[in-house]
């Protein structure tokens, strides 16, 4: 089970190996989904409506936009940003799980409440969750402006990007949108956690299933705990994208329309007035194909991970290991 569990066998696993886990989970993971990441942020970022019905835009559709920028940009633009978005990966792996160990530790050493229990997974899923977005906005917004940009590119690498921003516009723009995406990366992270830890009490595989059955109830659990949270939170991610290619628009205006927003009130008035109350959910349908892969497989690779890890610690190094299990029997 995901969290700090009492009742788990064996020696319980430190804080730096659920962020080792976590780490791990979060960069295979970004291996996978990366493309639906790309396709979800163009999006996103489009004035225009989506409606192939009321062609407007570049992008009309999810096969559209895939075809689309294949064949302008090339099958490598479906991993445009991998590298920050990679290092987000596994930085926010590391601290979302991490933080998550310890305070559902905390729970149970300084509470009565039972720290497997699904409200106490929403708390300390959205904390921990926070604490993340905190540490590691500065590779989100970089991640998002590489999967925005066509070509010709504006920033050729990471370094480039990260000189050109600091010097152009200063420290705090790494820092754009972090308004929206803490008021809904709580919400977001809980319900992810919440429903992650009901679906798994519900779907209970047989035991002849074994280890394979497990890994599969993690993967089909994290799936649906995965689009649901996205559904309910989406569009303040939108909103956070919005914001985050804020003086980024050169690179952008070969995509149709571009505005510039004074921050998350205006970006919700100007979207509800051109784009209407539908505009607020542009990039649905690839976000929550990517929402169900992405939050799937992060809780099927962490549990892997943990479980390797767990067994190996478990493992009788010698005959006085032995012993001493004998004798604590």
């Amino acid at each position: 089970m995901v969290g700090y569990d009492p009742r788990t066998q064996g020696v319980p696993l430190s804080a730096q190996e659920a962020a080792l886990a976590g780490s791990a989970a979060g960069m295979v993971t970004r291996v996978l989904i990366s493309p639906l990441d790309v396709i979800k942020i163009r999006f996103q970022l489009q004035i225009e409506s989506l409606s192939s019905t009321r062609p407007g835009g570049k992008y009309t559709g999810l096969f559209q936009a895939a075809r689309c920028i294949h064949t302008e940009e090339g099958p490598t633009a479906f991993w445009k940003g991998h590298v920050p978005a990679q290092l987000l990966s596994i930085c926010y792996g590391a601290v979302q799980f991490a933080t998550f160990e310890f305070l559902t530790k905390a729970v149970h050493d300084a509470t009565a409440f039972d720290s497997q229990t699904s409200g106490v997974h929403f708390l300390c899923g959205g904390l921990s969750a926070c604490s993340a977005t905190v540490v590691c906005q500065p590779l989100d917004t970089l991640r998002t402006r590489f999967a925005a940009q066509g070509e010709p590119k504006l920033y050729r690498n990471l370094t480039d990007g990260i000189r050109t921003m600091w010097s152009s516009e200063g420290a705090l723009t790494f820092y754009r949108g972090l308004s929206p995406v803490l008021i809904a990366v709580f919400p977001y992270a809980g319900l992810q956690f919440f429903f992650y830890n009901v679906f798994k009490r519900l779907l209970v595989p047989p035991p002849s299933a074994g280890k394979s059955g497990e890994n599969l109830r993690s993967l089909v659990c994290g799936s649906g705990a995965g689009m649901i949270s996205k559904t309910v939170t989406y569009p303040f991610d939108l909103f956070k994208k919005r914001l985050q290619v804020g003086g980024f628009e050169e690179a952008r205006v070969h995509f149709g329309q571009v505005r510039r927003y004074r921050g998350l009130a205006d970006c919700v008035a100007q979207m509800a007035k051109e784009e209407g109350v539908r505009g607020f959910f542009k990039g649905l349908s690839p976000s929550l194909v990517k929402a169900a892969l992405s939050t799937g497989f992060t809780f099927f690779w962490y549990e892997v991970f943990l479980n390797v890890r767990r067994d190996l610690k478990n493992v009788p190094r010698n005959d006085d290991d032995l012993n001493k299990r004998a004798a604590g029997r």
